[in-house]
């Protein structure tokens, strides 16, 4: 159980840091049904999941604040800029005793579909692992299904979670 909510922070964590790129002047992304797929390397086992999230403008506004409280108290750079259609980001970050420095590139119609690459190198090896390869690929598919409300993050494994309850809890 441990495992899979330390993923979910992760995952959170970089929804909120996709958010952060996301405030310069870029459309929000279209109220509904997203389908987004979260693909790593830089492991033994390269991964790959898809959760489905049921997004509005509050959601999205909680994902860019989580990701600006991490970037406010963990990192000592972070740059964000425009270069034609893309959003490029570069951070360096603590995490625990490791140095993340990061990479982000992130581009799409962002109201519709957008892909993003984040490249991470780790100094010492965070968990074994010198460097990491985050894509992600997310598309919106429609309304939110009957039962999900704004916030809801279907799992892999078909638990839901919705960020903004696990936001209100101390």
């Amino acid at each position: 159980m441990s495992k899979r909510l330390g993923s979910i922070v992760v995952l959170v964590g970089l929804m909120g840091l996709m958010a952060e790129a996301f405030s310069i002047e870029l459309p929000q992304r279209k109220t509904g049904l997203w389908d987004i797929k979260i693909s790593r390397t830089g492991t033994n086992r390269p991964s790959s999941q898809t959760i489905q999230m049921c997004i509005d403008q509050k959601t999205d506004n909680i994902a860019q604040q989580m990701g600006e409280s991490f970037v406010k108290a963990s990192c000592s750079k972070q740059q964000i800029r425009r270069e034609g259609n893309r959003i490029v980001g570069d951070s360096v970050c603590q995490i625990g005793e490791t140095t993340a420095t990061s990479h982000t590139v992130f581009s799409g119609e962002f109201d519709r579909a957008y892909h993003g690459e984040i490249r991470t190198k780790y100094s010492p090896p965070l968990m074994g692992k010198n460097e990491n390869l985050t894509l992600f690929d997310a598309k919106w598919i429609g309304p939110c299904q009957a039962d999900q409300k704004p916030g809801d993050m279907i799992m892999p494994n078909g638990m839901k979670i919705n960020i903004r309850e696990m936001q209100q809890k101390p």
